[in-house]
């Protein structure tokens, strides 16, 4: 890249899961913020239904976004990306992907196999750790493996969630307890997430689960702090000063998180030094176990003893300027603008490391 040039970053968006919205406005914020000493953006979105839209097509329908008329891309169904051959000769011309398309179909491995078969570098974990993040009960599989403490758990599948009878609700009963959370195995955001305090209630939140994925997910209940830290890095990951939760409600979901700003957001997290440490050491753990790169945000509780137990991998955390992964960096001393730019850094040297490799 000479000094006259721009280095042209796609910024991918939208997509078909429940989390279209947050991408949206996860993409406008890189997409505002990027350096424009150094890159061209290149809008690409994906419709609801699945519709790859065109460079200049995304544009047109942003500025509709951006004048309050609508808050998504558009319904049209989509055929894959390769039924657009004016967006596949578009991707051709892009050096570096930033792939924000949150949740499933984009967050899961998918589209992170997509830009591996075409050769083109990306932003964020690959397609292993992006699947295993995604699959709460591979990830659950993963931290158990290495020895990351977590609340206990089980699975529900298939013909269990959608007839949850009183077997496998004494099954609850005997190996989770209540309270319990029940949650879809492959999913976001806290989208479809419940808290059960009984057996009626579990068999509510069940049910609305199972709407979004064929696994459930029920784990304990924990009680504490919620603390959140952002890793970032290739070999050699750094975690960022934490960050704490304090929702107004019984939990953290979808509606504190997206639609209204009820939820304190405390940086740095009022934790001492030691407990900092410890999430600091498991964040970094976590994050080799599943072997991400670039960038993930771990959350955890920190439990009144002081036991801190791991939560979750997020490999494609919210990237507002204003959400917690960008605003722990923030408090380190990076700013949103440098940030994207390490992060296409660290992308462009994983291309390069496993492209000499092979």
């Amino acid at each position: 890249m000479t000094a006259t040039t721009l280095q042209r970053l796609a910024v991918i968006f939208g997509g078909r899961s429940t989390e279209h919205e947050v991408s949206v406005v996860s993409a406008r914020g890189v997409m505002r913020e990027a350096n424009p000493t150094r890159f061209e953006v290149v809008p690409f979105g994906i419709t609801r239904g699945g519709a790859w839209l065109t460079p200049e097509e995304t544009r047109r329908r942003l500025e509709r976004v951006e004048a309050g008329e609508r808050r998504d891309l558009g319904d049209e169904h989509g055929e894959g990306v390769f039924a657009y051959p004016e967006v596949v000769a578009a991707l051709r011309t892009i050096d570096i992907a930033f792939p924000i398309v949150h949740g499933t179909f984009g967050e899961d491995g998918t589209m992170q196999g997509l830009l591996e078969m075409a050769e083109l570098p990306y932003v964020g974990p690959g397609v292993a750790a992006s699947a295993t993040g995604m699959d709460k009960e591979l990830m659950r599989a993963v931290f158990a493996a290495n020895g990351i403490p977590q609340a206990r758990y089980l699975v529900l599948r298939d013909a269990e969630t959608h007839d949850a009878g009183p077997e496998a609700t004494r099954r609850i009963e005997r190996e989770i307890g209540f309270p319990c959370f029940v949650k879809p195995a492959n999913g976001g955001s806290s989208v479809g997430v419940g808290k059960a305090r009984s057996r009626e209630d579990f068999r509510d939140a069940l049910a609305e689960a199972a709407r979004f994925d064929r696994k459930v997910l029920v784990e304990a209940a924990l009680t504490g702090r919620e603390v959140e830290c952002a890793v970032l890095g290739n070999r050699d990951p750094q975690p960022s000063p934490l960050g704490e939760i304090r929702p107004s409600t019984e939990f953290y979901d979808y509606t504190a998180k997206y639609l209204d700003d009820s939820a304190a957001l405390i940086v740095p997290a009022e934790v001492d030094a030691p407990t900092t440490a410890r999430v600091q050491e498991l964040a970094v753990r976590a994050y080799r176990a599943l072997d991400c790169a670039g960038l993930s945000r771990i959350d955890f509780f920190v439990e009144p003893t002081g036991d801190v137990k791991c939560i979750e991998v997020n490999t494609l955390p919210g990237f507002t300027p204003i959400s917690m992964y960008p605003r722990l960096w923030q408090e380190a001393g990076i700013s949103y603008r440098d940030l994207i730019s390490r992060l296409v850094d660290l992308g462009i040297e994983r291309f390069k490391e496993v492209r000499d490799r092979a």
